[in-house]
């Protein structure tokens, strides 16, 4: 065992100890039942005849399963009784549990009656905190009434059992690491948005010329031609496979990739596959929700349904030039000048996307272009896979440091 891992160690047959515990720790934790330990009465709030201005907490406010505040409202402007907090309490959505909606606040205040005010005067506020993101309370709690809108029974979760550490400085310690983890996902999270909001607003100025780049002897870069998409796109109809291609899934999320690797399940049948169209690894496709997405990419050969439009360069292009036109905010608004009445559900059809001009800079414009904004998006899913890893990370140490 590495110096680094000794301070947590595994109790695996020991029936109320945690799975992981911190290495300093022997002690048995205690039991109770959770009414004994935490409560969820609260004073009520009557926007009615109280003159006093709360800020307010609404199941909307609160974010799922990340502990984050979105929002809050005046409590005069309200309608409903509302339920009290003061700084300290932990707040957790008894409505639609699953959704996992909970958070520690650092002020007085009042919430919608969706939600507890759960607090208790023998676990500190952290540790409370931890302890209703964990999987023993959060399984306690998807045990609810009501099928379409499902609500978290207290009778039921009260009157279950509740093991927590003996000694305050260890349920500290579970406290503080868990929210040192929810503090640097919430920093990780702010990150990738900053870097979403750079390449968004950069692309929107490259694509429209707000600036330009140099070439490598500080000259300028030719003035932009304007084609019609059917200028340098083609319309492509190739069914000439013997159906063994990947079947591609067209989304907007991940552009045209193989439905294993997403998981993405829909029966076709031997007969309906032999009328799938080839795309190939470069090809650009036209989907159901382009006039809201843009168009998607495709790093993949594979095949699609026949319902898609295959858009294939015919002149010498960067490819990833225009994988981030067709994404850009620019071009979607475009787009949707040019579409202005059509349909929610209508597809855009080869002629519509023939009659929109697109730009052409030089091609050693178009890879400088590129190659800056795939910069970013690299960084983009390094910091995703980043997060991906502490997300992992939080959920192991909620599974295994409670009972």
């Amino acid at each position: 065992m590495t110096e680094k891992n000794k301070s947590i160690r595994n109790f695996p047959n020991k029936r109320n100890v945690p799975k992981l515990r911190f290495s300093e720790f022997t002690d048995e934790w205690e039991e109770n039942y959770i009414s004994e330990v935490i409560s969820s009465k609260s004073k009520k709030y009557n926007p009615e005849t109280n003159d006093v201005n709360y800020p307010s907490i609404e199941l909307e406010s609160l974010s799922q399963d990340s502990g984050e505040l979105l929002s809050t409202f005046d409590s005069k402007n309200q309608k409903s009784i509302k339920n009290v907090f003061n700084s300290g309490d932990v707040l957790f959505g008894k409505l639609r549990p699953y959704l996992k909606k909970y958070y520690l606040v650092d002020f007085d205040g009042v919430c919608s009656s969706e939600i507890w005010v759960l607090k208790s005067s023998i676990l500190d506020s952290n540790y409370l905190y931890a302890f209703v993101q964990s999987n023993s309370f959060i399984s306690l709690t998807e045990i609810s009434s009501g099928s379409k809108m499902p609500r978290a029974d207290w009778n039921l979760v009260s009157s279950s059992s509740i093991f927590y550490p003996s000694n305050s400085d260890e349920r500290k310690k579970i406290g503080q690491i868990i929210q040192l983890l929810n503090s640097r996902i919430h920093t990780q999270k702010k990150i990738i948005e900053q870097l979403e909001t750079l390449i968004k607003g950069v692309g929107y100025k490259l694509f429209n010329k707000k600036i330009r780049f140099k070439n490598t002897d500080l000259s300028e870069f030719p003035s932009w031609e304007s084609k019609k998409g059917n200028d340098v796109f083609s319309n492509i109809s190739n069914k000439n496979h013997n159906s063994e291609l990947p079947i591609l899934a067209i989304t907007q999320e991940y552009g045209a990739i193989p439905r294993d690797l997403i998981d993405f399940k829909i029966s076709v049948t031997d007969k309906s596959v032999e009328s799938y169209k080839i795309v190939e690894k470069g090809d650009f496709i036209i989907s159901l929700r382009s006039f809201q997405g843009g168009i998607e990419y495709s790093e993949y050969k594979g095949i699609c349904s026949p319902a898609y439009i295959i858009l294939r360069n015919k002149m010498e292009v960067n490819s990833y030039f225009y994988k981030y036109y067709f994404k850009s905010e620019y071009y979607i608004k475009q787009l949707n000048k040019k579409l202005e009445g059509i349909r929610d559900g209508k597809m855009i059809s080869y002629a519509y996307f023939s009659d929109i001009n697109l730009p052409l800079p030089s091609l050693n414009e178009q890879t400088k272009i590129a190659n800056f904004l795939y910069s970013i998006q690299e960084k983009i899913e390094t910091e995703n896979q980043i997060l991906e890893k502490l997300e992992l990370q939080k959920r192991f140490l909620l599974a295994n440091l409670f009972v």
